[in-house]
């Protein structure tokens, strides 16, 4: 059984139902995290529905957070879940500013340039991985 992230009716990727539960429950977590719904409707008769504006703010702030932590251990954790964010926000077309060339990191808050190359070449491996 597989489950569907869908924009109007267009696929942006079907996981199995366990990657899907694993997913949605780091969605949940870091919606209370940022303060910020992420779009992402519940899972419905194996779909679920993806508010593109809420998704866009969401998937800004999620990044933009990850590329200014320095904390080793919460990137650790959450750069995987970021990388697939990211597939599933340029799957609908949203390219968050937060990667652009010239966004720096302010001072003493991580190592940006580092931390978006990582995040990048996540994104591009898991792009591949993700089936539509």
């Amino acid at each position: 059984m597989s489950q569907y992230y869908e924009v109007g009716e267009e696929t942006l990727w079907n996981p199995s139902i366990g990657a899907s539960r694993l997913f949605l429950a780091q969605v949940r977590l870091h919606e209370d995290e940022l303060g910020l719904p992420s779009g992402l409707g519940p899972m419905d008769m194996d779909e679920c529905k993806i508010e593109a504006g809420a998704f866009r703010e969401y998937t800004e702030a999620l990044v933009a957070r990850h590329l200014r932590t320095g904390h080793r251990v919460i990137l650790a954790l959450s750069e995987g879940f970021v990388a697939t964010v990211l597939v599933l926000a340029r799957r609908a077309g949203i390219e968050p500013d937060a990667l652009r060339a010239g966004e720096s990191t302010p001072p003493g808050q991580g190592d940006g340039a580092a931390a978006r190359e990582r995040l990048e070449a996540l994104a591009r491996g898991l792009d591949r991985a993700m089936p539509r």
